[in-house]
């Protein structure tokens, strides 16, 4: 067992661990992690189950997928027996049904997992509250039935009436030492008695965020505003000298094997992994027409921009983004689609490890579960890609997690 002086969480909506493992690095303990998908709970599993045992998991909750509501209906007297004893409680509802990248629908049915979560907050009443979502869940619905309430007004509104102190803004984690322009909103909430006795409030959340941020990446030696080059150029395709088959997706598909390190951002992430191939790092087998196409993108459009009408009426594209990258800044927002991108010297989409690098996940983290999914499948399963595409940045989890720490300690 942890000291006791350990602070404890419960993780909602954990997908493959990105928070978590933030919050692992920043000295955290988990009591739990409830995650519907089992693609992304056997990353979770495998990583901080297994490998770190960062959960304290019951024996009364069977170490699986769970829906949320399941958990709610099935376990009410064990939640509630967890009352005033667990230190945060953290993660926000799926972000697809407020997401600008998708079609925003108020009635989405991921919506209603909000009311989920808010009855899971007021069944335990933790000290704090960490709570993440998408852009589009502060503004308005332009139907909605509260009068164009967002649904980030609905939840600060309902957590202040279950006496919490509570603040919200929106953190742009590029400017946190993430190689990537991504921007969500954060919520983070105090229990007004815990408030009182700490002297913390919601706010000094974000103030300490910002101050801390230079010393923080400083001291693990990472640059304070890395480039996506930074992050990814020491995994290369190259040539066929460079590539072996992918150990767990059979011979068609191959890997690269790593290049040299050109960055602090690369060392740091390659640290504690051994391996001469990079986990989830299998490149796309693209068909010469679309290498050939992706060359003149890459060539002829703007780095980092959607491409022209000139370039989708060339080539009769009318896929709603392929966005060719820039290796001098960082990258845009990634999706979990990743034919959105073009990787910015080699005429290819890039691979599941290019992405964990970019949303700053270590190379020892393996990523479980299919590479891609199409067709019917994809709305029932979560392939790596999308386990990437929808994590919190634990380099992000972590600098969070050290505040949030030192507030409850106060």
């Amino acid at each position: 067992m942890e000291p006791k002086t350990q602070p404890t969480y419960i993780d909602l909506f954990a997908g493959c661990g990105g928070l978590s493992l933030g919050l692992h690095n920043a000295g955290w303990k988990g009591i739990f992690a409830i995650e519907k998908s089992p693609d992304a709970f056997e990353t979770l599993e495998y990583n901080l189950l297994l490998k770190k045992n960062h959960f304290d998991w019951p024996e009364w909750l069977p170490q699986t997928n769970h829906d949320i509501n399941k958990v709610l209906s099935d376990y009410k007297e064990q939640l509630l027996q967890l009352r005033d004893k667990v230190d945060m409680v953290t993660g926000g509802p799926p972000c697809q049904g407020f997401s600008h990248a998708g079609l925003r629908k108020e009635n989405d049915v991921r919506n209603g997992l909000i009311r989920s979560y808010l009855q899971f907050i007021m069944l335990v009443r933790p000290k704090m509250i960490f709570f993440e979502n998408v852009r589009g869940f502060t503004q308005e619905f332009k139907t909605n039935k509260t009068k164009g309430w967002a649904y980030s007004e609905y939840v600060l509104r309902a957590l202040r009436f279950f006496k919490y102190d509570v603040e919200g803004h929106m953190v742009d984690f590029s400017k946190f030492g993430i190689p990537q322009k991504r921007t969500r909103f954060i919520l983070v909430g105090v229990r007004k008695d815990v408030a009182t006795t700490t002297k913390a409030s919601a706010k000094d959340f974000f103030r300490q965020l910002k101050s801390n941020k230079y010393q923080f990446l400083k001291k693990k030696g990472l640059p304070q505003k890395p480039t996506l080059s930074n992050a990814i150029s020491d995994l290369l395709k190259k040539d066929e000298t460079n590539l072996e088959a992918t150990p767990d997706r059979g011979k068609k598909f191959k890997s690269g094997l790593y290049g040299n390190t050109t960055s602090k951002y690369q060392e740091v992430l390659r640290a504690g992994y051994d391996n001469v191939i990079p986990d989830s790092h299998s490149f796309a087998n693209h068909k010469k027409e679309i290498e050939n196409k992706f060359k003149d993108l890459l060539r002829t459009e703007t780095p980092n921009k959607n491409i022209s009408k000139k370039a989708r009426k060339k080539y009769g594209i009318k896929k709603h983004m392929i966005i060719p990258l820039s290796p001098n800044h960082p990258a845009p927002t990634i999706t979990t689609l990743p034919d959105d991108y073009i990787h910015f010297s080699e005429p290819r989409i890039l691979t599941v490890r290019e992405y964990a690098r970019i949303q700053s996940f270590p190379d020892w983290y393996a990523i479980k579960g299919k590479y891609t999914t199409g067709g019917p499948m994809r709305v029932k399963e979560v392939p790596r890609y999308t386990q990437i595409g929808n994590a919190i940045p634990p380099l992000f989890g972590e600098q969070g997690g050290l505040v949030l720490k030192q507030l409850i300690s106060k």
